[in-house]
């Protein structure tokens, strides 16, 4: 293995402490073009990344089957500095792990909620099916206006969060990636904090499960390169901040003669 990539392999997982050895691959994979397995990336890593916790069997039957056509919603709690609390709504698309929308409030109501809805979803989509908890929230006029849009409602068993693992598994990587590293102020500041992570969850962070691959991506597949582990002859790896330099996103650009 080239130094310059071990160099680079190590200020990845240093520049982004959440990121573990497939996210690393796949950043040097999808942008870079540098094809290297998650067991080797783990070698030259200062420290041992945490492993991903795997879904139940069951649920990936369901999702295979319908994943395309499923999306689901949650919301979340979120505490201010002044120990407010404030109440985070999310719409994702199971298929390609995409976020659809979020919002924030201090009151949910039955009146706000399906206005959340009618902002990402017009019934011209290929959804079909909608998950959601068996919270009050989830009032029944909700329930018909999501069912006047072609969609079928499913509603999680009780105390079963795993039923709607994936928006499970998205609030958790929305505190583990951005909001356990930030004191939100107000209502207003989540609106602002989320917004640039939203964009680099949906245009600039590879997923895993999706082969690796990026729900949105903002930039042409990088092909393989002949060379493996190797950095192209003049070029660079430039990093790109987000959020302050809680994350990076990598590219790779020719160096100017």
């Amino acid at each position: 293995m080239p130094l310059e990539v071990r160099k680079l392999i190590g200020e990845m997982a240093e520049n982004n402490p959440t990121w573990g050895e497939r996210r690393i691959a796949a950043e040097l994979l999808l942008k870079i073009g540098i094809q290297i397995s998650p067991r080797t990336v783990r070698r030259y890593m200062p420290t041992a990344p945490k492993q991903p916790k795997m879904t139940s069997q069951r649920w990936m039957t369901l999702v295979q089957n319908h994943a395309k056509a499923i999306i689901a919603c949650d919301f979340f709690i979120a505490v201010t500095a002044t120990f407010r609390l404030v109440y985070v709504f999310v719409i994702m698309e199971v298929g390609r792990r995409r976020i659809l929308h979020f919002n924030a409030t201090l009151h949910p109501t039955a009146e706000w909620t399906p206005q959340q809805f009618r902002e990402c979803v017009t019934g011209e989509e290929p959804y079909k099916f909608v998950i959601h908890d068996r919270d009050s929230i989830y009032s029944r006029e909700l329930d018909s206006s999501l069912r006047s849009l072609g969609l079928r409602v499913l509603r999680t068993p009780y105390r079963s969060p795993q039923a709607n693992a994936f928006c499970e598994r998205l609030i958790g990587s929305a505190r583990r990636e951005c909001l356990d590293f930030v004191i939100p102020l107000h209502e207003s500041h989540i609106r602002m904090i989320l917004k640039p992570w939203v964009a680099h969850f949906n245009r600039g962070r590879p997923h895993s499960s999706l082969g690796p691959g990026i729900p949105e991506p903002s930039f042409p597949k990088v092909p393989l390169l002949n060379k493996r582990h190797h950095i192209p002859d003049h070029h660079r790896v430039s990093a790109i901040p987000v959020l302050g330099g809680l994350h990076h996103e990598y590219k790779l650009e020719k160096i100017a003669a």
